[in-house]
């Protein structure tokens, strides 16, 4: 008899240990929010190439029904840069990756058109402002090995 329930205790046991725990689904934050961030670019920061320099860049996602009008919202650093966006629309539902350096302008990918870096590899923060300067959203980092973080 002793010996069945310490079978029956074992069975229990190792059953557990191959549970699988229940998922749960992440929340996605709702309305206009930063994504992904890639606050230090793989590879040396040295010598400085536009290449380098757009490896750095934060998306801003719209996660309504409706399209955004852009214009004069921005983007401000922790360190003091600020990218103002012009007449840009972003669709619902859709994500713009704003870059640090040169390049053209498209649908999905704007340009800060900078030479310098605007993110500390270390630790930073980074903001989003309404035209009428109520903070929308606020997205903060620390060295992670990566150089990435998503922000929500």
């Amino acid at each position: 008899m002793r010996k069945t329930a310490v079978l029956v205790a074992a069975a229990a046991m190792a059953a557990s240990a191959f549970a699988v725990p229940q998922a749960t689904a992440a929340t996605h934050q709702g309305g206009l929010h930063f994504g992904a961030l890639q606050f230090d670019g793989p590879g040396a920061d040295l010598p400085r190439t536009n290449a380098k320099l757009n490896a750095e860049y934060v998306d801003l996602h719209n996660n309504t029904g409706s399209s955004v009008q852009l214009r004069n919202y921005k983007v401000k650093t922790a360190s003091g840069y600020v990218y103002t966006f012009g007449s840009f629309t972003l669709g619902a539902g859709k994500t713009v990756r704003l870059r640090n350096g040169q390049g053209t302008n498209t649908a999905y990918t704007v340009y800060r058109k900078k030479d310098n870096y605007w993110f500390n590899n270390s630790s930073g923060s980074v903001n989003l402002y309404t035209p009428a300067g109520t903070r929308k959203d606020s997205c903060s980092w620390r060295a992670n090995g990566r150089g990435y973080t998503t922000c929500h």
